[in-house]
């Protein structure tokens, strides 16, 4: 025996209303389109759902039985439809995917976005860049729903992520830099140096780049505080100190005037994936998903 949902939303109708008329009014339907639906779905079921007579309408045994389950079955189809009205909306959305650094570097970005369009062809990824004063690129704030960032990042708890390049850190500095002339730089001879810091709002991403973990507490001389590429060229240019960055963004300041060296005796930098924790929505972990599958590396 099929019986549509149509019919249960009917016979729902007159059991609340307890009116065949007020029923269709409710359904923008006819009175005897809806009588002929009550009879075709009792003839289903083989017994009668209501006792009619001119002053009023009941519900039989039968139809006091039936009543519930409809209840039910409607509510499901009604959670149902709003399931699959939400997929469909996030598969031809926009995913907003902050940077505080680009994250077109060895061909990684082609290789994450051939994997997630392999899973959500429909959707639209936008990136954005965001300002050094935010070391969480815009997860915090919630105006990125994933953001490619450098860590640590600051209330770590907050957010999980995937490690998406491993990179020796080097140090910028002017071109007339007596450390200059060496192949490679030693981070204890850096140690006197004044350096060129992100703003206090990093947090703990700003102890990252002065290298705080290498100085044996030891505090950092800040020559000049910078929140974007430009600012740290210009910077090292005036000679107000140096810096340290990752491998990948050396191309990105050595210009006119600057050089970067390789430096030994620090950990490498990690660029990575981030998204907040808790996340449950399919696309954002698909998409974190298709950057540990272009590293090869796993989700945290």
């Amino acid at each position: 025996m099929d019986v549509h949902g149509r019919d249960l939303r009917y016979f729902v109708a007159v059991a609340d209303e307890l009116h065949f008329t007020r029923a269709a009014e409710r359904l923008y339907v006819s009175q005897p389109a809806l009588s002929k639906q009550i009879r075709m779905l009792e003839s289903r079921l083989g017994a009668p759902l209501f006792e009619r007579d001119r002053r009023e309408v009941r519900l039989t045994a039968v139809g006091e039985a039936l009543l519930p389950h409809a209840r039910q079955v409607l509510d499901a189809w009604s959670v149902a439809l709003d399931a699959t009205e939400r997929a469909k909306a996030e598969q031809e959305a926009t995913l907003v995917v902050g940077m505080s650094t680009s994250p077109g570097r060895g061909g990684l970005l082609p290789a994450i976005r051939s994997r997630f369009s392999a899973r959500r062809p429909a959707v639209t990824v936008r990136l954005r860049q965001v300002g050094w004063d935010d070391a969480t690129a815009g997860l915090a704030d919630g105006s990125s729903d994933a953001a490619f960032a450098w860590l640590p990042l600051p209330d770590s708890d907050r957010f999980r992520w995937v490690v998406v390049a491993e990179e020796p850190r080097h140090v910028g500095m002017p071109e007339t830099h007596p450390l200059a002339r060496r192949e490679s730089v030693e981070f204890a001879d850096l140690m006197d140096e004044p350096f060129l810091a992100l703003p206090r709002t990093a947090g703990p991403l700003r102890d990252y780049w002065l290298a705080l973990d290498a100085r044996d507490g030891r505090p950092p001389r800040v020559g000049a505080e910078v929140a974007s590429t430009e600012e740290t060229y210009e910077a090292l240019v005036d000679g107000r100190g140096v810096c340290l960055l990752a491998a990948g963004n050396a191309p990105l300041i050595s210009l006119g005037g600057v050089v970067t060296r390789p430096v030994r005796g620090i950990e490498p930098s990690r660029f990575a994936l981030a998204w907040r924790a808790g996340e449950r929505r399919p696309l954002v972990l698909d998409y974190a998903r298709a950057c540990a599958d272009a590293a090869g590396t796993s989700m945290s």
